[in-house]
Formats: C-alpha cells, structure tokens, sequence
C-alpha cells in the first residue's frame, strides 16, 4: 500500500472527502481509502509551468512596529511549484515581486505533495462558452 498527498480548496472535510473521492476516479480505477484530512496553512498556491514538484517556501514579511519602533517579522507559507529548490526560490522570488514590503525566504522544502486541485465553481467553463464578437462598437457621449 502506498500512501500519496494532495492538496485540494474546500471549505469542510465532507466536501474534502467528496471531492478528493471524484478527482481520483480520473486517476486510478483500483480502491482507495483516505486515510487523513488536514487543513493545510499555505498562504498562496504558485503553479507554473513545465515543473513537476512543489516546495513549502516559508516567506518572512518584515513590517515596522509603530508603537515600539522595532522591525517585527511575520512568517507566511506558499506552496510553489518546480523542478528543483533553486528554481523553487526563483519562483517564490517572481511570486512575490509585487511586494511593497521587505520580505527574505528562510527556508525552502520539497512537500509530499503530488498534485493540488484547486476550486472551480463551474463559471470558469461558462466564461470559456461565452462568444465574443469579433468587433466591439463603443458609442460616444455627445456633451
């Protein structure tokens, strides 16, 4: 028996059991068994392509304390796809380049993780299913 680790978004473990239960339909047409459900505390989920792994980066955010005048560090967690821990850290790096803050990367870590299933609410295929004109008319305001 092996035992393999997902990630998947939902908002209670019945929805987690449901939904890792029909994800692996598609994978597997022998018999599974969950064997543990448990909330995850990644901030961010980064996938990217043309990478096969993920990695645990842990973030510290750096902010200035205005009441005591120290720097005070708060740690943060992102899941970060790729093949390697140097491009781990590249990708983190590119994750984070919208940052106004100071921030470094202490720790980088391979995760047991094989795949993630993020949440789809189903609108994302009605939005593909939309047909968009080919030339948009915009009528001007006369003042």
């Amino acid at each position: 028996m092996t035992t393999d680790t997902y990630l998947l978004d939902a908002v209670s473990y019945t929805e987690a059991e449901a939904r890792i239960t029909e994800e692996m339909k598609a994978y597997t047409s022998e018999d599974f068994r969950i064997m543990n459900l448990k909330v995850a505390n990644f901030s961010e989920v980064q996938p990217f392509e043309n990478s096969d792994r993920w990695f645990k980066s842990k973030v510290s955010l750096t902010a200035l304390d205005e009441e005591s005048g120290k720097e005070k560090k708060t740690n943060m967690y992102m899941l970060v796809q790729a093949n390697d821990v140097k491009e781990a850290f590249e990708n983190t790096t590119k994750a984070m380049e919208n940052t106004m803050g100071d921030y470094s990367i202490p720790a980088i870590t391979e995760s047991p993780i094989l795949d993630v299933f993020p949440y789809f609410s189903g609108e994302e295929e009605q939005v593909e299913n939309v047909e968009i004109p080919e030339t948009v008319e915009t009528a001007e305001q006369e003042n």
